[in-house]
């Protein structure tokens, strides 16, 4: 009775599959298209045409040792000897020891990386990003402010510059009215 029930239980889900499939598309004959007889249609075809070939044949006959001489672990297990793979094991084994201590370490600090703080990084990124926009905003503000005081400083110097050149053309001029009157000048 179950047998029944399952049969016709993937009857059904085979013929809404087919109807999905093909849609209202009819055979030949006018009734519906069934994936299983295609494919059963298809599958004959396919072994008449390899059993018509002798190539083909003779690679059926052989694609088990083709797969296993594809496999790439076979060249390994042809080419290396049992007692070849334990060398290199045992060359090996002081790496392994230290790679072994180092995961033993990852996993007794694995509490570590369970705990609040590790788990309240996001909400401290969130925390980060504004105070690095807080910063790039500040340092435009510095930059504007040293341009500032880089141009104020320039004006001082040139204004300094005139003032000393001024200064030294008066001095130069009140030395040739003294020279001319004939006062001498204190040093």
């Amino acid at each position: 009775m179950d047998k029944n029930l399952e049969t016709d239980n993937l009857e059904m889900r085979l013929q809404a599959l087919e109807s999905r499939v093909y849609g209202e598309r009819r055979n030949k004959s006018g009734k519906p298209v069934k994936c299983a007889e295609s494919l059963a249609r298809i599958q004959a075809g396919l072994t008449n045409t390899a059993n018509k070939r002798e190539r083909v044949k003779i690679l059926h006959k052989k694609i088990e040792d083709l797969l296993k001489y594809l496999d790439p672990q076979f060249t390994d297990h042809i080419t290396v000897p049992d007692a070849m793979k334990l060398e290199f094991i045992l060359a090996e084994e002081d790496f392994l020891l230290s790679q072994a201590a180092l995961l033993e370490q990852v996993s007794s600090l694995q509490p570590l990386l369970d705990s609040t703080y590790i788990r309240d990084v996001p909400e401290h990124a969130t925390k980060l990003q504004r105070l690095s926009q807080i910063h790039i905003k500040e340092q435009d503000q510095t930059e504007a402010q040293s341009q500032e005081v880089k141009k104020l400083f320039e004006e001082y110097n040139k204004m300094m510059f005139l003032l000393s050149k001024q200064f030294t053309q008066w001095d130069e001029t009140l030395r040739k009215m003294e020279e001319a009157k004939g006062i001498r000048p204190v040093e």
